[in-house]
C-alpha cells in the first residue's frame, strides 16, 4: 500500500528576485487605469498597509519576508525529506503559459519524460536576474514520472474525472507555478532528486485568456456586454472531490507520494473587495481558520464567485489538498500563515502528518 503526505506552499513569483523587488506587484498596480482612483489616494489606505511601507517604501517589511520564505521553505523541504518521497505530485495553475486559446482543460495531468532539465532565467535579454545569482545558462534537473502519471489518470478517469493529460509542453517549458514550487524547495540547491508530476488546474477560469493570467484585466477596456465571459473553472467542491479521488488511488498504489498544493492565498490584483491593492485578509482567515480547527466542510461550502471576488482563484489548487487529506483523516500542523498589504498575497505553509 502507498504512503501519502500533504503539504501547502507558495509559487509565488515575485519571490525569486532581490528583496528590493518584492513590493514590484503593488507598485505596478498603482499604475493600472482600472484600479479605482479613491484606492490609490495613500489617505484612504488602512493602517497595517502604512505601517508595512514605513518609511522606505516597505523595503524593510520585504527583506523580513524574504529571510521568512527562506526558514518557510527549508522547513516544508526538511518534511519532504524526512518523508523521502517516489514522487511528488503539485496542484498548480497554468497562467495562460501552456493553455491558451488553442485549449483550456478544467484539469491536465501531465508525465513528462523521466529527465527534463528546467532553464528557469533565460528571458532571451542577458537572463533574468534572481535572488541567487544564477545565470541564464543554470539548469535544474529535474525527473518526471511519465508511468506513475498514467496510473493515476486512469484511476481517475475509472471514477468520472474526464482530465486531460500531456506528455510534452505546449507553450512554454514549464508554468512558474510548478517551476518555483521545485526552485524554493531547493532553496539551497541542493538538488531536487524527487520524480515530479505536474497537475494543472484551470484556477483562472473565465479570466484567465481576457487577463493573459494575470494583471491584464486592470490594463485593459471593460469586456463588451454583448460578449459572453469565457467558461468558469472547476467548481471548488469538485476540486475537492478530485484531491480525494487522487488520495484515494495514491493509497493504494506502490508509492510514497507527497501532494503539494502551491498557491499564494488572496491576490490584490484579482480581488475587486479592495480596490485590486491589497489581499481580502478576511476572506482568507475565513478559511485558515477552518484548516486548523480540521473544518473541511466549510471550504467545500466556499463557492467559485466567493473565492473569486475575495482573489482566491489560485486557492483551487489548495482545495484538492483539503478534499485529499479530508479522505485520509489527516489534520493539518500550520507552519507559517502570513498577511500581507503590500506584497501582493496572503501565504500559507503547511504540513499533514501521517
Amino acid at each position: 500500500m502507498g504512503e501519502v503526505l500533504g503539504l501547502g506552499v507558495t509559487h509565488w513569483p515575485t519571490l525569486a528576485s532581490l528583496d528590493e523587488g518584492l513590493t514590484g506587484v503593488f507598485r505596478y498596480t498603482l499604475t493600472a487605469p482600472n484600479v479605482p482612483a479613491a484606492y490609490k489616494d495613500k489617505a484612504n489606505w488602512p493602517k497595517g498597509m502604512l505601517e508595512e511601507l514605513g518609511n522606505d517604501e516597505g523595503l524593510s517589511a520585504a527583506r523580513r519576508c524574504g529571510a521568512r520564505f527562506a526558514a518557510d521553505f527549508r522547513a516544508m523541504r526538511r518534511i519532504l525529506d524526512d518523508f523521502a518521497p517516489d514522487l511528488v505530485l503539485v496542484w498548480g495553475d497554468d497562467q495562460y503559459e501552456n493553455f491558451r486559446e488553442d485549449i483550456v482543460p478544467a484539469f491536465c495531468i501531465l508525465g513528462f519524460d523521466p529527465e527534463f532539465p528546467l532553464a528557469p532565467w533565460q528571458n532571451g535579454a542577458g537572463g533574468r536576474i534572481n535572488r541567487w545569482g544564477e545565470a541564464a545558462d543554470w539548469m535544474m534537473p529535474l525527473k518526471g514520472a511519465r508511468e506513475p502519471a498514467k496510473h493515476l489518470a486512469k484511476g481517475l478517469i475509472e471514477r468520472g474525472f474526464d482530465l486531460a493529460y500531456a506528455y510534452k509542453p505546449l507553450h512554454h517549458p514549464m508554468a512558474h507555478a510548478f517551476a518555483n514550487t521545485f526552485l524554493y524547495l531547493d532553496w539551497d540547491r541542493r538538488g531536487f532528486p524527487y520524480p515530479v508530476i505536474p497537475f494543472a488546474i484551470n484556477c483562472y477560469g473565465s479570466n484567465l485568456i481576457y487577463a493573459e493570467g494575470a494583471f491584464g484585466a486592470l490594463f485593459k477596456p471593460p469586456r463588451p456586454q454583448s460578449e459572453l465571459p469565457d467558461p468558469p473553472s472547476p467548481q471548488p467542491w469538485r476540486c475537492m472531490d478530485l484531491g480525494a479521488a487522487i488520495a484515494e488511488i495514491l493509497a493504494r498504489s506502490p508509492w510514497r507520494v507527497a501532494l503539494i498544493a502551491s498557491s499564494s492565498w488572496s491576490h490584490a490584483f484579482l480581488s475587486p473587495k479592495n480596490g485590486y491593492l491589497w489581499p481580502d485578509h478576511e476572506g482568507d482567515r475565513i478559511l485558515f481558520d477552518a484548516l486548523s480547527r480540521g473544518d473541511s466542510e466549510t471550504w467545500r461550502k466556499r463557492t467559485l464567485a466567493e473565492m473569486e471576488f475575495s482573489g482566491q482563484h489560485e486557492m483551487l489548487n489548495w482545495m484538492a489538498l483539503v478534499g485529499a487529506m479530508e479522505a485520509l483523516g489527516r489534520r493539518p500542523a500550520i507552519a507559517d500563515y502570513m498577511e500581507s498589504f503590500i506584497l501582493a498575497s496572503d501565504k500559507c505553509f503547511l504540513s499533514f502528518p501521517r
